[in-house]
């Protein structure tokens, strides 16, 4: 007979905010689940009772995240998951719409370079963690993906969290609009869904803009991929503002594009554009 603790919560799971949406939808997710263990009042458990980390979710309410309707048509997922949780992690990844490629191998390292000993688990001591990688519809690499290699090597640092390391190698290997999801900090470039500063901590993260509301524009930063996909959503958005009575110089102050960038886009989506200093067309 199953435990009864090993099944029920150690304190009530609040319903997470809705997923923030942007036009186009998100090409690239980094998402690192706080996944539930069967002993789940271990010292290494999350939900110890003592150092009480951090809440976690059922398999069933991380797979029930509507993912795939925040995300592009083509999209790349990071999913982190333990390494007694692999088949947890394919079950996720499955469920948000994207297959299984392949897989980022993070390898704990002490200041001397060797393994990490300090890792846990009941059958082998664990120096490694891994980041699985899946793709929804059909999109490759980026160019400097084809010579990345799939391991990131660095010191661990405070309970569960990732390698700064990892957002480099995502930015240089899928486009954005990028979505970190069970974030923790802000992120330049990102939005992030989740734990946003340690000061202002809630149990499933502080209500981000988009979350209540329409779509947001992905924010635009110098040297990042934007997909075709994308452009077109944007382009086919601001002609809408633009045909709403927006001037240029609004929407370049509204999205925080430049004025060159936003004739672009409206260019992009075949919009005759207004004589400059005549009265702007009324909604």
């Amino acid at each position: 007979m199953m435990n009864e603790s090993s099944t029920t919560p150690l304190r009530p799971e609040s319903q997470p905010h809705p997923l923030p949406k942007i036009v186009g939808g998100f090409q690239t997710v980094l998402a690192d689940p706080p996944w539930r263990f069967s002993n789940r009042t271990g010292k290494v458990a999350p939900e110890h009772r003592r150092l009480d980390r951090y809440s976690t979710m059922s398999l069933d309410a991380i797979k029930a995240l509507p993912v795939s309707s925040v995300t592009a048509r083509n999209a790349h997922l990071y999913l982190w998951v333990p390494n007694a949780l692999l088949t947890d992690g394919l079950d996720v990844l499955h469920a948000w719409g994207f297959r299984y490629v392949s897989n980022i191998v993070w390898a704990k390292r002490r200041k001397d370079g060797g393994p990490d000993g300090r890792g846990v688990g009941f059958y082998f001591r664990n120096v490694t963690e891994l980041l699985l990688f899946g793709v929804k519809g059909s999109m490759r690499t980026l160019a400097p993906g084809r010579s990345q290699v799939n391991m990131i090597e660095t010191r661990k640092r405070e309970h569960s969290r990732k390698p700064d390391e990892q957002y480099d190698l995502i930015q240089a290997c899928s486009p954005g609009p990028y979505l970190e999801m069970f974030a923790r900090y802000p992120r330049k470039g990102w939005t992030v869904w989740g734990d946003e500063s340690p000061e202002e901590t809630t149990p499933r993260g502080r209500v981000h803009k988009g979350y209540e509301g329409g779509a947001l524009l992905p924010e635009l930063i110098a040297n990042s991929h934007i997909g075709e996909e994308t452009a077109e959503a944007m382009a086919d958005e601001l002609s809408r503002r633009y045909f709403g009575g927006s001037s240029v110089r609004e929407l370049a102050e509204e999205t925080g594009y430049s004025i060159q960038r936003v004739r672009s886009l409206l260019k992009k989506a075949d919009v005759p554009m207004r004589p400059r200093g005549r009265q702007r067309i009324s909604a």
